[in-house]
Order: structure tokens, then sequence, then C-alpha cells
């Protein structure tokens, strides 16, 4: 499994290049860290790695992935559904049953340092939990691709190396994650680092 860029480039319309020529080729097992200025391309690019756009100039290919997982960085939720239920839901989905859904569903809440919010609805959550709560969703939907954006825009310094942590244990088992971030910590934390800032002249 593998995800390849071929001298990907991206502009809207007639605008300036956001970044050009970019090639890499992600794999599992790396937490590959996306950073640039702002407005450099790096939500840009998490939406071309998604499929959910196509580059201006070159190619992507995705080789066995069968799923992407992106989480954005402002949190959604049902505000009336428990921490658990949002997590389990996703289990329930891929065929879980459903006592088999509530015991991973904690597991992965306890993951993200949220076992002592796990019957507490949404509505209820701080900004940095609620942010936990999408991290923890996004793994129980099995993403073979996993795309998350400023995951520890909204901690503090010890719950943020908690979720960087947790990235590299998803990482591990299988998953390319690749993190958008302005964070130097998480930047620091991840496997490999692809600054846009490098191709906004096309020349690497």
């Amino acid at each position: 499994m593998q995800v390849t860029l071929d001298a990907v480039g991206h502009r809207f319309a007639e605008g300036p290049w956001l970044f050009r020529g970019l090639s890499q080729t992600l794999l599992p097992a790396r937490v590959y860290a996306l950073t640039g200025p702002s407005g450099s391309g790096k939500s840009t690019l998490l939406s071309l790695l998604a499929g959910w756009a196509q580059p201006t100039q070159g190619r992507i290919r995705h080789d066995g992935v069968d799923r992407v997982g992106w989480v954005f960085q402002n949190p959604h939720g049902v505000p009336g559904r428990t921490a658990r239920d949002h997590v389990a839901l996703p289990l329930l989905a891929r065929g879980s049953a459903p006592a088999s859904a509530d015991l991973d569903a904690a597991s992965l809440l306890d993951r993200f340092g949220l076992g002592g919010v796990a019957d507490q609805p949404f509505r209820s959550l701080s900004g940095g939990e609620a942010q936990r709560l999408m991290l923890a969703r996004g793994v129980a939907a099995g993403p073979s691709l996993f795309l998350v954006d400023e995951p520890t825009a909204q901690l503090d310094l010890a719950t943020g190396k908690e979720v960087n942590v947790a990235l590299g244990q998803i990482a591990t088992e299988g998953t390319i994650v690749v993190v958008a971030t302005h964070d130097s910590r998480t930047r620091d934390a991840c496997t490999d680092h692809i600054d846009l800032h490098d191709y906004q002249d096309g020349r690497p």
C-alpha cells in the first residue's frame, strides 16, 4: 500500500501556484508532517490526497488504499450523542457486534485520554476533548490513509504530546498518516517532513 505524488502542483484558476514539483511516496507506518506558512496549500494538499480534487499539474496514485479518513481542524459532532457513541458507530458500520464495538470504543477513548468523558455528551466537551474525540472516531473508521489537520492546535503541551504519540501508534498499525501542522513539537514527533515552502517555486 502506498500513495505516490508525481510532480504535483496546484493553483486555483489563473492564480499563483500554491506549490509545484512535489514528488513523494507515502508509506504505511510513517507519519508525515505537512508544514508551510499560512496559505501555502496544506489543507489543499490534504484534499488532493483525499481525492476530493485533482491537482492542476502532475498526478497522485493510490495503490491499495481502500479507505481515507480526514479529521478537520474544527471538530463537529452530534451535540447530544456521547463520546462513546461517536466512536462506536463507525465500528458498528464496519460490522462489529455491539459488545465488541463498545469495548473497542472504550479502548480508543483511553488511547486519546478520553476515558473519563466516555459517557458525556459532545456538547459538554472542551475544545481539546472534542478534537481528540474526532481523532478517535477517525481511527475507529479504519482508514488506510489518515489525514489530520492541525490536531494539536487546541491542546495544551501535555495533551498535545499524548496525541502525537497516539498518531505514531496508529501509523505502526499499518496506516499512512499525514498531519498538517504549525506545531514544531508535532512536526518533530513525525517520522517524515514535507515543507511546502520548499515547493513554492517548483524547484525543491
